[in-house]
């Protein structure tokens, strides 16, 4: 095996982490660093902070999260399917009503039961 096979990945690499570390490298040079009280005191949204920041959320919030990735990403796949429709012959057609359908029942399940119900 010849060496000059892994040049260009050595190249590659190195160019990619120059490119990733100089900006950071002349920003700490070059940057100003004057810091004081309150430049270095913790904050939020301009107040000082108050209470713990570990609070518990309900898990319903977990649950809306988690419902809204699942049907973000499952539309998502609809996209490419719109995209190729033409060339999927029937078989793509069925399979892209296949998705449509179950994020309708999913959808209707989920309203049935109260699942996007924010109180």
């Amino acid at each position: 095996m010849n060496l000059d096979q892994y040049l260009p990945v050595l190249l590659f690499m190195v160019v990619g982490i120059f490119t990733g570390l100089a900006p950071q490298i002349m920003g700490y040079i070059l940057g100003p660093n004057k810091p004081y009280e309150a430049k270095n005191s913790p904050y939020e949204c301009g107040f000082e902070a108050f209470g713990d920041a570990r609070m518990k959320f309900d898990v319903r919030y977990y649950l809306i999260a988690i419902l809204f990735i699942l049907f973000d990403l499952e539309t998502a796949l609809l996209f490419p399917w719109a995209a190729a429709y033409k060339d999927l012959g029937i078989l793509g057609v069925v399979m892209g009503l296949e998705i449509v359908v179950v994020l309708t029942v999913g959808f209707i399940y989920m309203w049935l039961k109260g699942a996007l119900d924010w109180e």
